[in-house]
């Protein structure tokens, strides 16, 4: 239990770099090899992975009981509803930076990929260079502060102001990266301390749909912004979710747990047991 909120710094950080990089690597295929190979290179991904799941040992040692409330009721629960917009809010902005960042560098060359990969980096190391601090109820909103401020200043590289490069882009990538899978951290770890474990399996699905969502607006946003005023209207986008992301933590602060000082285990499923006299 006391390795809890480091393992979910470890998977967040992981986990940013698969949303990051995956879109890099399958358009780099489709574009240099052919749409075909990258459909059939997803499918590798999904049924590999999927198989390699499944079938691992310490899946089938896991027993989830069975959730005594309806279907939905979980959303009940100020945390997990919090995390399920902030997760929205987040990757969100995260989509959006992605194709504002291919628009601005186009998707001929290493450019957009690298500052990509900067963006990934600085999420990297944010994860496992603040994992072991203790989460209070700011944590959330000082984490997405450090992102908000990293895509602000990325909006403003790219604006009519000053010229785009990949050199400065970069730079402020990488600050709004290092607090990405911080948040998400805080928010798994959050969301697994204030449910019970028969409610966890449906918990972190609302969480990733949520995400799933996000992504998706966050690059049809962006994508309208491009068309419309150009790739600063996506960064400046990406930036919005950000700060509406850190304004939805801190206004809401009170609906996050403190977790200084415990571990993040889910809340044991209890029930009546009868005792005959």
């Amino acid at each position: 239990s006391r390795q809890l909120t480091p393992l979910f710094s470890l998977d967040a950080s992981l986990q940013e770099i698969i949303w990051i990089l995956a879109p890099v690597v399958i358009t780099l295929v489709a574009t240099q090899v052919g749409t075909v190979p990258a459909l059939l290179l997803i499918v590798v991904f999904l049924v590999g992975g999927g198989t390699w799941f499944i079938l691992s040992p310490e899946l089938g040692r896991v027993r989830i009981p069975r959730s005594r409330r309806g279907f939905g009721r979980v959303l009940g629960k100020p945390v997990v509803l919090l995390a399920t917009v902030i997760g929205f809010l987040l990757i969100g902005g995260a989509s959006a930076v992605e194709a504002a960042v291919v628009a601005t560098f186009g998707h001929g060359g290493l450019e957009a990929g690298l500052v990509l990969a900067v963006f990934s980096v600085g999420s990297l190391i944010g994860g496992l260079a603040f994992g072991h601090i203790p989460m209070g109820p700011w944590a959330m909103a000082r984490r997405l502060t450090v992102v908000a401020v990293g895509l602000v200043a990325a909006s403003f590289f790219v604006s009519d102001i000053t010229p785009a490069t990949p050199w400065w882009v970069s730079a402020c990538l990488l600050v709004a990266g290092a607090g990405v899978a911080p948040a998400l951290a805080v928010m798994f770890a959050m969301t697994s301390a204030s449910v019970k474990f028969s409610e966890t399996a449906e918990a972190y699905g609302w969480i990733g749909t949520g995400q799933l969502i996000g992504a998706a607006l966050g690059s049809a946003v962006a994508g309208f912004l491009i068309d419309g005023v150009g790739p600063a209207g996506a960064y400046a986008a990406a930036a919005a979710f950000a700060i509406l992301g850190a304004l939805v933590a801190t206004a809401f602060v009170r609906g996050f747990p403190d977790l200084r000082g415990r571990d993040a285990s889910p809340i044991p499923d209890t029930e009546p047991v009868p005792v005959i006299t």
